[in-house]
Formats: C-alpha cells, structure tokens, sequence
C-alpha cells in the first residue's frame, strides 16, 4: 500500500483524501492544512492523523508519497520539498501562476528523477481515453479537427476569481492538457479571444473573461477549437470531438442515467448533466490516483508530469498575449 499524505483539505483535497483512502493499493497516511478545521474534519472522517505543518509531511518515515491540493502559490515550493525528501507527488494544476517560477522549480528539481504527477485528470476519463485511443488506433483516419468544449455550470466566487490568475490559466489549462492529449502533436501557434458576457462589470474590475474561444494549429496542420464559458444554464458542459478522413468520433457529457421521457409536451426529455467536477470526472479522479500508484511502484515516468503541466501553462500565456494583442501567437514566442 502507497502511504500518501493529502496537502489542503478543500472541496479537491477532501475528495482526493477520500479517494486515496478507498483505493485498494493506496491508503491515507495523513493530511494537512492551513485552516486546522478543514484538516481535522478531513482526518476524522478517514481516521488518520493531522500533521503539524507541511514540513512534517515531508519529514515523516510514515509518509511514502504526497498529493498537493494546497492554494496554487505554494505548489512549487512544496514540489521541491517533496522532491528534497525523496517522496514522490501528484501536485494540482497549475504548478504555478507564474512561468519564470515554473521554470525555476524545474532547474530545483533537475537531475533528481522525482515522480512527479500533475493532476490534469481528464485525460483518464475513460470516454475521453477511450476516443484518444480510438484515434489513435486510425478508427478515423488521420485526425484534421479537435473540438473541446468546457463549461462550467455557474460562475465562481468574487474571491476565486481574485486568486484563480485567469480564465486561461485557471480554467482553459485543463482543455490546452487535453488538447495536447488528443492532438498527439505539439500546437505550434495559438488564437484566443476573451470575452465579458456573463459580469462585465466584474470582468473589467479584474482584467478577466468569463468566456473565451481559442484556436491551436499544429506543425502538420491539426486544428483546434477550445470553447470556455464560466456559465452554462443546463449544467456542466464537458464534450470532445475528434474529426478525422474517415469518420469522427465523440466523448459526450455524462447523466444520472440514460432514461428518456417522452410525451405530448417533450420528446427525448432527460436528466441534467452531472453537476460539476467532482461527480463529472469521479471515475477520471480514481483512475489518476491509479496512475500515481502504477508510476511509483513501478519506477516508471507517470503518463502526465512536470513538463506536461509547464507546456500547459506555456499555452496559456501565448492564450493570454494573444487575446491582448489579437493575433496569432507562435508558441515559441514564450517558452
């Protein structure tokens, strides 16, 4: 059993901690967190012990690995604390807000072989694999189109946003992941526009976007289209569409269940979507702890890691600089 400790006891901390603690070959070591409540709340519904600090996580013989969930500004350092104290870490996105600090963790970390896993876990949501897969396996030809459409059902806090770094950084780096993912191709240029449809108000105070549209292209030509809105009135609105020479493929939204009602007044009536991350990606979120457990035991590189969340974020930058100067940017332009 990997002896994991959970970092941040929050809405994602608590469901990784839960996570972990079903697992069959992981179990809940211990958890942290600023806010002691949070922490002893966490712990006593999983029966294990609250560390003091951080720093006792990363000190502790009882303590085989560590998963950060902790607030995004300490993500690098406790990075390189993990790394320091040998224990592989499965680290929330995004490393950090900042690319200058993304790559100074890197340099702190070079040369140590860690396992590093970053929690871009859609890539284990078994519709979306199974399509990736499919593609991969020339089902449709050779893919020309990626179409990834992310909505969240309803806008975040005033204090998230505030904290979040931006549209692009906070919310689109799980679709520039994903893009990546189902393109099997670096995008080379990048077209985004931002827009302040659902607060503007807001939107402007903060020099943010509640929507947005972004185009990656490739070397060879692959094409993709990201669609963001922080609002959607039906639910959580979670597709993928693989266009190829010969066929398309899909990974739908996920329901409840698949009844239908149909009558007079409505035809194909069905339940809401799943509501949000946590029940949308519940499958997804196990499968990454699996992952982990796979990349630790077996010594090997873990499939989405370090360099994977930094290219992500690279894509967000040129997202950002090209929504500001409203053209296209070349990746290469920023990293």
């Amino acid at each position: 059993m990997l002896r994991i400790a959970v970092l941040g006891c929050g809405r994602i901390g608590g469901m990784h901690a839960a996570n972990i603690a079903a697992h069959p070959r992981a179990a809940l070591a211990a958890v942290y967190d600023v806010h002691r409540p949070s922490a002893d709340d966490t712990a006593a519904r999983h029966g294990v012990s609250v560390a003091e600090t951080a720093e006792a996580v990363f000190a502790s013989p009882e303590v085989d690995a560590v998963l950060i969930a902790t607030a995004t500004p300490t993500h690098a350092d406790y990075i390189e604390q993990s790394v320091a104290a040998g224990k592989p870490v499965l680290c929330e996105k995004p490393i950090d807000l900042s690319l200058a600090r993304v790559n100074a963790c890197a340099e702190a970390i070079r040369g140590r072989d860690p396992v590093i896993q970053l929690g871009f876990n859609r890539r284990f949501d078994p519709g979306h694999r199974a399509a990736r897969d499919a593609m991969r396996a020339g089902e449709i030809g050779d893919l020309h189109q990626v179409v990834i459409t992310s909505r969240d059902p309803g806008m975040p806090s005033r204090a998230y946003y505030e904290a979040a770094g931006g549209l692009f950084r906070d919310m689109t780096i799980h679709d520039f992941d994903l893009a990546r993912f189902m393109l099997d191709e670096e995008p080379e240029e990048v077209f985004a526009i931002g827009g302040r449809l659902i607060d503007p108000a807001l939107m402007a105070e903060l020099d943010d976007f509640d929507t947005a549209m972004v185009i990656l292209r490739t070397a060879s030509g692959r094409q993709c289209h990201i669609n963001n809105s922080r609002t959607a009135s039906y639910g959580y609105d979670q597709r993928v569409e693989l266009l190829g020479t010969t066929g398309m493929l899909i990974s739908g939204n996920r329901k409840p269940h698949e009844v239908s009602h149909f009558s007079a007044r409505h035809t194909e009536k069905a339940a809401p979507y799943l509501n949000f991350f946590v029940e949308r990606y519940h499958e997804a979120f196990n499968a990454e702890i699996g992952a982990f457990v796979d990349a630790v035991e077996k010594g090997i590189p873990p499939e989405v890691g370090f360099e994977d969340g930094r290219r992500a974020l690279i894509l967000a930058e040129a997202a950002m600089k090209s929504a500001a100067e409203g053209r296209f940017v070349r990746v290469s332009e920023i990293g």
